[in-house]
């Protein structure tokens, strides 16, 4: 019998995370699980609360903020399972998910990575996530199938490649992240599953979508509203994972159409709409690459700047 480890990393969201605790003794079996929750350094330590909750949680403190990637690394570092699933700690899961993405991975040994259908917890006829479109590397630019789509059970047979997984909910084994190697933690927040991605797919694997299981994510439809550290990692993280995964030649065309294109229509955004605020932020983004000009391909190392 395949053990499987949860990975989850909460910050400051004990609520959702004890909700989260509820759903997985609901809905999954536990004599296959071990449960792995990892705290970001949050304000208040809820550990009891968690542990009281779950029993046989595997709970870790970190006493500095490692982001996603360095959270879930934290996590991976006391896996035993020969499955990896990790999940936002703000999705519910429904009966039997992790059997029919084992299922899954089982039948196609090539599957490096495999995402479930999201769909939002707030509006659950309504689609987040059924996979990704190929990425334009010249603009960093791609799409998300079936966002914000009525679920009509469109997708429920469908198991495909896709171009990314997403990084509220993902599953991969254990002995392909030893060999490929951990998430990127120099990303901190935003495109670090997209560049775990791209490492499994050099390494040979293929990154999969299944529509036949699901979760609900409490994430807001009107999650894309601007902030200085969503704009700040954003910007950031767009011309990093470029510079990373891309030739020289791709990093030199992406850069004209980011200087002259994405740069000025951002720009123009924020004085229409009122955000003159966020500007320094798109600039401090940018002038980190002019300061970080070797470092951005070191897969091992965290910038908190």
């Amino acid at each position: 019998m395949s053990l499987t480890s949860i990975i989850t990393v909460n910050y400051n969201q004990s609520e959702a995370t004890i909700d989260f605790l509820e759903s997985i003794k609901r809905n999954l079996n536990l004599n296959k699980l071990e449960v792995i929750l990892v705290d970001n350094a949050s304000v208040d330590d809820h550990g009891e609360d968690f542990k009281a909750c779950f029993p046989n949680l595997i709970y870790i403190r970190s006493e500095v903020n490692l982001g996603f990637a360095g959270g879930n690394n934290l996590g991976l570092k006391f896996a035993q399972g020969d499955y990896i699933l990790m999940l936002n700690n703000d999705t519910e899961v429904i009966e039997g998910m992790v059997d029919v993405l084992i299922q899954e991975m089982e039948a196609n040994p090539q599957i490096g990575i495999i995402s479930p259908l999201i769909l939002y917890y707030d509006q659950p006829e309504t689609i987040q996530y059924a996979g990704f479109t190929a990425m334009n590397y010249i603009t960093c630019r791609n799409k998300t199938n079936g966002l914000l789509s009525k679920n009509t059970g469109q997708f429920s047979a469908v198991s495909t490649e896709t171009a990314f997984c997403h990084g509220a909910a993902m599953m991969c084994r254990r002995a392909d992240i030893e060999k490929i190697g951990l998430m990127p933690e120099v990303y901190f927040l935003y495109y670090e599953e997209l560049d775990w991605c791209e490492m499994f797919k050099k390494a040979g694997k293929k990154i999969w979508f299944t529509g036949k299981t699901h979760i609900f994510h409490k994430e807001s439809m009107s999650v894309g509203r601007e902030s200085a550290l969503k704009t700040y990692f954003i910007t950031r993280n767009r011309i990093l994972f470029i510079r990373r995964n891309t030739s020289v030649v791709n990093t030199i065309l992406f850069s004209l159409y980011f200087t002259c294109i994405a740069t000025p229509k951002q720009m123009i955004k924020y004085v229409r709409d009122r955000r003159t605020d966020l500007i320094p932020y798109l600039r401090k983004a940018i002038f980190w690459h002019l300061t970080n000009s070797k470092e951005s391909r070191n897969f091992d190392l965290i910038v908190n700047k």
